[in-house]
């Protein structure tokens, strides 16, 4: 393993490449990683980066995320094959539904979906910045796509605007059951329930706080409190620990495993950076459509 950590530095060095991390994949990755973070600062320390070369690991809506706002960069996936179904719940013939059936409408995109996506809405957001672009926007009607959970946490914090869902959902969190959250909170009485907005909104209402996972992350470490019972991806438990040695993590329930991003190793890593392989490609047309999207969320999100 140190060998090939030593190999990885060396090709960084090689390459004028840089290392980001999603909060999700395995303990090994973060720690290689040069920058870690949730899909709203990726996206956005992507951009500001000045090495060439940029190696994601994460899945494939962070690389063309990365790929479209910085053209000009090569944007290597460690594995090809680590991808969000969410990303593909929304369709380009609903969003088209939608805007002809409703005036005075934003479609508003959660970071999580495709490039082609990306091109046919108004504004893309994260779990970090949605309710403040939402709140931003002059339109009183939202279709929110693709994950009907986020949308949801937002439309509840917005209660002045009309909200249309999507029928998407992340099964990571939609699978975090109200009755766990009430079995973890009784085997753990004194602890602080934080949980990601991508949960329902019953287990939204058990919680002490709703956040992105840097949010989470952040919460966690600031609070008197000791004990935590974690809703989201278990891949947060390694900044949590690290942030925090002296307070204790626990899950909701078994499940709370991206299989996607658990597919990232070290030794993808290097063979991809070694060998320039899973470059990322979106087609100039695409592109020039989706930044649209990427760039009013970097905008209003400031």
């Amino acid at each position: 393993m140190k060998e090939r950590l030593l190999k990885i530095e060396k090709l960084k060095k090689e390459k004028d490449a840089v290392i980001l991390a999603h909060y999700y994949v395995n303990d090994e990755i973060q720690e290689i990683a040069d920058y870690i973070g949730d899909s709203y600062y990726l996206s956005k320390i992507a951009v500001e980066l000045p090495q060439k070369v940029i190696v994601f690991c994460g899945v494939t809506f962070m690389g063309e995320s990365a790929k479209i706002l910085s053209p000009e960069k090569t944007v290597i996936m460690p594995e090809a094959l680590a991808d969000c179904p969410m990303a593909h719940m929304a369709s380009l013939e609903k969003i088209a539904e939608v805007r002809q059936n409703y005036e005075d409408l934003a479609v508003v995109c959660y970071i999580n979906s495709t490039a082609e996506i990306k091109k046919a809405v108004d504004v893309c957001v994260t779990s970090s910045n949605a309710l403040k672009i939402v709140r931003a926007l002059p339109q009183q009607n939202i279709y929110f796509v693709p994950d009907q959970n986020l949308g949801q946490y937002i439309a509840s914090q917005v209660p002045e605007k009309h909200f249309i869902f999507n029928d998407g959902y992340c099964h990571v969190h939609d699978e975090i059951m109200i009755d766990e959250v009430e079995a973890a909170k009784a085997a753990h009485p004194n602890a602080k329930v934080l949980v990601h907005p991508e949960c329902t909104m019953t287990v939204i209402g058990a919680a002490d706080y709703v956040g992105s996972t840097a949010g989470i992350i952040d919460y966690a470490t600031a609070s008197d409190a000791d004990e935590f019972i974690i809703g989201t991806e278990i891949g947060i438990f390694h900044q949590l620990r690290k942030n925090n040695p002296n307070k204790k993590f626990y899950t909701i329930n078994q499940n709370q495993i991206c299989p996607n991003m658990k597919k990232i190793t070290l030794a993808k890593v290097a063979y991809a950076l070694e060998n320039g392989i899973n470059q990322m490609e979106v087609d100039e047309e695409t592109r020039n459509r989706a930044v649209l999207a990427l760039e009013k969320m970097l905008e209003l999100a400031k």
